[in-house]
């Protein structure tokens, strides 16, 4: 995964010394399946697998639930867990099943199902993980200098794009549900920065057992463009929305199951009904390079991840994406899943909208504009290890800094869709003229989207 820290810099393990050997080498495999002809679901009783809000932006929407809505087959799982396997999670869109099992012919055994139509290894256990420092909260000093500027730090990247303009208007995310799937939130309960924050829930993908406040920072900073709501300090893009805090990456190895632990995690998040996820990660390349993607592949369903995310978009679920970080490496190309479908990509400028050399270029291998527009992503204002303000560059603080302005135009216009949504933001960048790889659409201005909005709901109501 690429993200705006280093890999080795948890803060909190600096104090921790490495954990044991593992006693022996575990596996997981994603095990394909072939249908769900035995499902105890029904469509025609969705209310049984989908929360009454997520039917609700369904039908906004005017989306059907579908077959790709069910649940996977549980007496599928039941027989792979009969054949040795330990059921680790699944992705109802994908029809996958994703098992962890002690030997690798179990797997293959696997395969002797009419039911399973592939198996593929995503993950090996580590010789060893870092050990989770105590104490986490001791680092926290929640120490901070007052600005004159309501927004505090954070007033460049929000007033670029004519934000304050939609806050002002009284649009500051409320009644708006964002799911951030991410590495890790560290010490977001105990910094006060975030105290006036609504936290719906959180939930790890990767350790269902594990503190998601105790595990990496970049969530925690990706979260505060959004959600830090201290005026004079800092104030976010989106600081009365509602937020579900979500972990899928796993920092301590770099392996294709964190594209497993995502998709359960964004089924996750549109079974609670939420109206937009931001991720500000992505993977191109792995610990084996066998499992590494290729440009040709930036098709927006060959990714697990991607697949997920344009199954996501059909569901009405907004996905607001970073580009990534790699425009100055040989890759240089977006990553998955920024090259989804019906998505958000985001890519970072500074604060003279100049591009960052690192933003990840597109476009898709299907000829589609990626990145979508730009944010600012070069010292960007977020929330520091201590509960302070600090600065950070990436695609990552990009991606959040417009989520939450999004989120703020879709409580704004709450009759737009999705793809209505998307439509106006490139109308509204400066860039619509002429997209290109590099910029997208542009920097959008967002009161024009608005306005936009406005124009859409006033010629629907004439119809």
């Amino acid at each position: 995964m690429w993200m705006n820290v280093n890999r080795v810099g948890l803060f909190f393990c600096l104090l921790a010394c490495l954990g044991s050997a593992s006693a022996e080498t575990m596996y997981k495999y994603r095990v394909q399946l072939t249908d769900k002809k035995k499902t105890v679901y029904s469509l025609e009783h969705p209310e049984e697998f989908l929360s009454l809000r997520a039917l609700a932006r369904r039908a906004h929407q005017g989306l059907a639930v579908d077959s790709t809505d069910l649940p996977v087959c549980q007496v599928y799982i039941d027989r792979l867990k009969e054949q040795g396997g330990q059921y680790v999670s699944s992705s109802k869109w994908n029809n996958t099943v994703l098992m962890e099992v002690p030997d690798e012919s179990v797997a293959l055994r696997f395969l002797d199902n009419p039911f399973v139509r592939s198996v593929k290894k995503v993950w090996v256990s580590p010789d060893s993980i870092p050990a989770r420092g105590t104490g986490r909260k001791e680092l926290v000093k929640n120490q901070w200098k007052k600005q004159e500027d309501y927004y505090g730090m954070a007033s460049e990247q929000i007033k670029m794009h004519n934000g304050d303009s939609l806050h002002l208007a009284g649009f500051k995310g409320q009644g708006m549900q964002i799911a951030v799937i991410d590495a890790g939130f560290y010490n977001v309960d105990a910094m006060k920065i975030f105290r006036k924050t609504s936290i719906l829930g959180t939930h790890d993908f990767v350790n269902p057992d594990s503190d998601i406040y105790g595990e990496h920072n970049h969530g925690m900073k990706v979260l505060s463009c959004m959600a830090a709501n201290m005026p004079h300090v800092m104030v976010g893009t989106a600081p009365e929305a509602s937020y579900w805090l979500l972990r899928s990456e796993d920092n301590d190895t770099e392996q294709p199951v964190e594209e497993d632990n995502w998709a359960a995690a964004i089924e996750f998040a549109d079974s609670v009904g939420v109206d937009i996820v931001n991720t500000s990660l992505g993977y191109y390349s792995f610990d084996d390079p066998v499992d590494n993607y290729t440009y040709r592949e930036l098709d927006g369903h060959t990714s697990l991840m991607a697949a997920s995310a344009s199954y996501a978009a059909r569901k009405g679920l907004l996905v607001v994406c970073s580009a990534g970080n790699s425009g100055m490496d040989a890759w240089k190309k977006i990553t998955p899943p920024a090259d989804a479908e019906d998505i958000l990509t985001i890519g970072a400028i500074d604060n003279m909208g100049v591009n960052a050399p690192f933003s990840s270029i597109g476009n898709t291998a299907d000829g589609r504009v990626k990145p979508d527009v730009m944010a600012m992503g070069v010292h960007s204002a977020v929330v520091g290890i201590d509960g302070g303000t600090s600065f950070a560059n990436g695609t990552s603080f990009a991606s959040p800094t417009f989520c939450g302005l999004v989120a703020c135009l879709w409580e704004a216009c709450p009759w737009l869709t999705v793809r209505q949504l998307i439509e106006i933001v490139h109308e509204a960048s400066d860039r619509n003229a002429y997209p290109d790889n590099i910029f997208g659409y542009g920097v959008t201005d967002i009161w024009k989207a608005y306005q936009l909005g406005l124009k859409l709901k006033s010629g629907n109501d004439g119809k």
